[in-house]
C-alpha cells in the first residue's frame, strides 16, 4: 500500500529570512550611498553656473529655482522617517538612491524657469529622502559598532562631493550639462545595485507590529533638544549649501576665476570636510562634543570670513577649506545623537530643520545677493557659523552625552533659540513657534 507523501513543513518566515549582511559590508554600503550622494551634489554644484546660463535667469531667478529645490527636499524629510520605521531604513534607501540617480538628470534638460523649477523639486524630493534614511541607516551602524562613526561615514558625502566637483569642472569645457548629468547618474545606478542587497538585508523581516524599544524611544524623544540639534546643524549646514550652489560663482564673478579653477573651490571645501570626518572620532574622543562642536562652528566663521573679503583667488580658496575643517563634524554629530534620542523619527525631525539651512540658504542667498551683492550675501555663513556657536553653549553639556528630559532644558533653552531659528523657514518654524510650551516628552 503507497504511503502518502511527506510534505514540507511550513517554515517560518521569521526563521527563514536570510541573515542580516556582515556589519563591514553594511558600513561600506553605507559609505558607498553617502559617497553618491555627495558626488551628485559635487556635480550639481558644479554645473550650477552652466544651468543658469542656459535657462537664463540672473540671481533672483536661480534662487526661486534653488528654493524649489528645497521645498521638494523637506517635503519629503517629512514622510521619510515614518516610511523607514515601517518599511525599513534600508529598504527606503535603497529606492532613494534610485530616485536620486534618475532625478539629477532633470535639471540639465531644463530649457525654461517653469522646467527648472520642476526639475529641482523632484531632484530636491529625492535628495531629501536620501539623507535622511541614509542616515537612520548610519546611526543604526553605529549602535552597532559601539563608536562614533557618523562623522566618517559623512566623510563619503565630502570624498564624493570632492569627485563631483573634479570631474564636473573638467567635464565643463568637453562636455554638455546633460550629458555630463546622465553620465554621473548611470554610474549612481551601478553603485546603488551593487549597495542593495546589504542595504535591504539589514532591515531584517519587517512585522506590522512596532519594534518595543523604538515605540518606548519615539514616546520619550526629548522634542525641544531635537530641535536645538537641528538648529544647530542648520546654522552650519547653511555654509554647505551657500559654498555648494554659489562658492563657484563667487570665485569665477568676483574674483575672475576660469570655470574649472572656480570648481576647485568646492572641491577644496569638500576634501577639508572629508579629512576633518575621517578624524572625527579620534577627535570626540580627546575633545569630546561639546568643545568640538563650538571649537568647529568658530574656525569655520574664520575661514568664511577669509573667503568673502578676499581679493585673490588663492585665499579665497583657503578659506573655503577653512571652513570645511570647520564644519566638518558638526552636522553628523548632531544628527548623531538626534538618532540616539528619537531613532529614525527623531533624525527625520533634527535632519528636516538642519536641512532648512542646506536648502533654504541658497535661495535666500540668491535673493540677498541681487540687491546687496554677492560677497555681502555670502557674509551670511560666518555669521551664522557664530551662531550656532551660541546654540552650542546655550545647551547643557549633558544633552551633547547623554539623553536627557529634563522640562527646565526647556525653559533654559528656549528663549535663546527660538528667535534666532524661527528665521530659517516655514519648516523650522513650524517646530518653534510654540518652543516654549514643548515638554521634553511630547
Amino acid at each position: 500500500m503507497p504511503t502518502a507523501p511527506v510534505l514540507p513543513r511550513a517554515r517560518n518566515p521569521v526563521l527563514a529570512a536570510p541573515a542580516p549582511p556582515p556589519l563591514p559590508r553594511l558600513q561600506a554600503a553605507v559609505a558607498a550611498v553617502f559617497a553618491l550622494d555627495g558626488a551628485v551634489f559635487g556635480s550639481w554644484a558644479a554645473r550650477v553656473p552652466d544651468v543658469a546660463a542656459a535657462v537664463g535667469v540672473g540671481h533672483s531667478g536661480l534662487g526661486v529655482a534653488l528654493l524649489c529645490l528645497s521645498v521638494g527636499a523637506l517635503a519629503a524629510m517629512q514622510v521619510t522617517g515614518a516610511l523607514c520605521a515601517r518599511l525599513g531604513a534600508g529598504v527606503v534607501t535603497t529606492v532613494a538612491a534610485l530616485l536620486l540617480c534618475v532625478s539629477l538628470v532633470l535639471p540639465g534638460l531644463a530649457t525654461s524657469m517653469p522646467g527648472l523649477c520642476a526639475a529641482l523639486l523632484v531632484f530636491g524630493g529625492a535628495t531629501g529622502m536620501v539623507n535622511v534614511a541614509a542616515n537612520a541607516v548610519g546611526v543604526t551602524v553605529e549602535r552597532r559598532r559601539g563608536r562614533p562613526l557618523l562623522s566618517g561615514l559623512h566623510a563619503g558625502f565630502s570624498l564624493g562631493g570632492l569627485a563631483g566637483a573634479l570631474i564636473g569642472g573638467l567635464l565643463a569645457t568637453v562636455a554638455g550639462v546633460a550629458a555630463h548629468l546622465v553620465l554621473v547618474g548611470g554610474a549612481g545606478l551601478l553603485v546603488t545595485a551593487w549597495a542593495a542587497r546589504a542595504l535591504v538585508g539589514a532591515d531584517g523581516p519587517r512585522s506590522a507590529a512596532p519594534d518595543p524599544a523604538d515605540a518606548g524611544r519615539d514616546a520619550a524623544r526629548p522634542t525641544a533638544v531635537l530641535v536645538v540639534l537641528g538648529a544647530v546643524a542648520g546654522c552650519t549646514a547653511f555654509g554647505e549649501g551657500a559654498l555648494s550652489d554659489w562658492g563657484a560663482l563667487h570665485l569665477h564673478e568676483e574674483l575672475g576665476a576660469t570655470t574649472a579653477l572656480a570648481a576647485a573651490g568646492y572641491a577644496g571645501f569638500s576634501l577639508a570636510m572629508a579629512c576633518g570626518r575621517l578624524a572625527g572620532g579620534r577627535l570626540v574622543a580627546a575633545l569630546g562634543e561639546r568643545r568640538l562642536l563650538a571649537g568647529g562652528t568658530v574656525l569655520a566663521a574664520a575661514g568664511g570670513v577669509a573667503a568673502v573679503t578676499a581679493t585673490t583667488v588663492p585665499t579665497a580658496l583657503a578659506g573655503f577649506v577653512v571652513v570645511g575643517l570647520g564644519l566638518a563634524n558638526v552636522f553628523p554629530l548632531a544628527i548623531s545623537r538626534a538618532g540616539v534620542l528619537g531613532g529614525a523619527r527623531g533624525i527625520a525631525l533634527a535632519t528636516t530643520v538642519g536641512y532648512t539651512g542646506l536648502l533654504g540658504g541658497p535661495p535666500l542667498i540668491g535673493l540677498v545677493a541681487e540687491h546687496a551683492g554677492l560677497p555681502a550675501a555670502l557674509a551670511t555663513v560666518p555669521l551664522l557659523a557664530l551662531v550656532a556657536t551660541l546654540l552650542v553653549l546655550s545647551v547643557s553639556g549633558d544633552a551633547l552625552r547623554v539623553p536627557v528630559t529634563p522640562r527646565g532644558l526647556v525653559a533654559a533653552v528656549a528663549p535663546r533659540v527660538q528667535p534666532l531659528v524661527s528665521g530659517f523657514g516655514h519648516g523650522t518654524a513650524v517646530y518653534v513657534r510654540d518652543l516654549r510650551a514643548l515638554s521634553p516628552t511630547a
